[in-house]
């Protein structure tokens, strides 16, 4: 954690004594929380930093969008088990991310996050859509207790939980990557890259969109880094195996897809 957490942050985190709490304490929390992968949608960039790094370390997986049109993009674009929704956002504001997203038909659960916590404003929000709702200041270990909650409480049906292409299948609970029933092995980058390409299975997926969603990075860092792992996982996924699936779309970027 980081040595210095700002006022901002600590208003926020509290222990379940209710007692500002400190980023040594996280080491004390409680944490049975299942493999998932969230999106907070929170633009305290402080605040927000903290809270993915915590979640991180209790091995969850995390995007962060710090407003509500960056938001709302990723919430439908891609596939979480729960979304942490703050109130007050830039460009569009929580309440309308969320009632937006249900009705795209986005049935993620999402938990509101805010500083307005009276029962009028839990009642709006509920009301809007979300499936739970916690105000500031909170215990983060009730947070994570909640998220799983939220994680059990609407399960999705199969074709979220595993992708596949060809005879090449990704479990997202378990971390199993088989291919024609053999075990492949992959380090988490690995894993995290595949996830995302066979998600988007049979379109084109450029640098810039696994610079973002693979490495959390919002800028080029001018560097090789996607090929080195595209290169690995190909090896992996490819080796020993007749047909080709990862394919490179010269100037434009990757695609996975079975050709038959």
């Amino acid at each position: 954690m980081a040595e210095h957490i700002s006022r901002s942050v600590e208003s926020h985190l509290h222990n379940a004594a209710g007692e500002p709490l400190s980023s040594c304490a996280l080491d004390d929390i409680d944490v049975n929380v299942p493999h998932m992968k969230i999106l907070v949608i929170e633009d305290d960039l402080e605040a927000a930093a903290y809270m993915t790094k915590a979640f991180r370390e209790a091995g969850i997986v995390v995007d962060h969008a710090s407003d509500g049109e960056s938001g709302l993009f990723m919430g439908c674009e891609n596939v979480y088990d729960v979304m942490i929704v703050d109130r007050m956002l830039p460009r569009r504001d929580g309440l309308s991310v969320i009632s937006e997203l249900r009705r795209k038909g986005v049935e993620t659960p999402v938990l509101i996050l805010s500083a307005l916590g009276q029962v009028d404003d839990r009642v709006t929000g509920l009301r809007a859509g979300g499936d739970d709702y916690l105000p500031k200041p909170y215990a983060f270990n009730e947070l994570l207790a909640r998220i799983e909650v939220l994680g059990r409480r609407k399960g999705k049906p199969e074709q979220d939980m595993i992708y596949r292409v060809g005879d090449l299948e990704l479990d997202r609970l378990s971390h199993d990557v088989r291919r024609n029933g053999k075990e492949i092995l992959l380090q988490p980058r690995e894993f995290r890259l595949l996830e995302y390409l066979m998600k988007n299975a049979g379109q084109v997926v450029t640098r810039t969109m696994l610079l973002e969603n693979v490495w959390d990075y919002h800028f080029d860092p001018q560097t090789n880094v996607i090929d080195v792992h595209v290169s690995r996982l190909r090896s992996k996924i490819e080796k020993d195996f007749d047909k080709p699936l990862l394919k490179t779309i010269r100037g434009a970027g990757y695609m996975m897809k079975d050709e038959g």
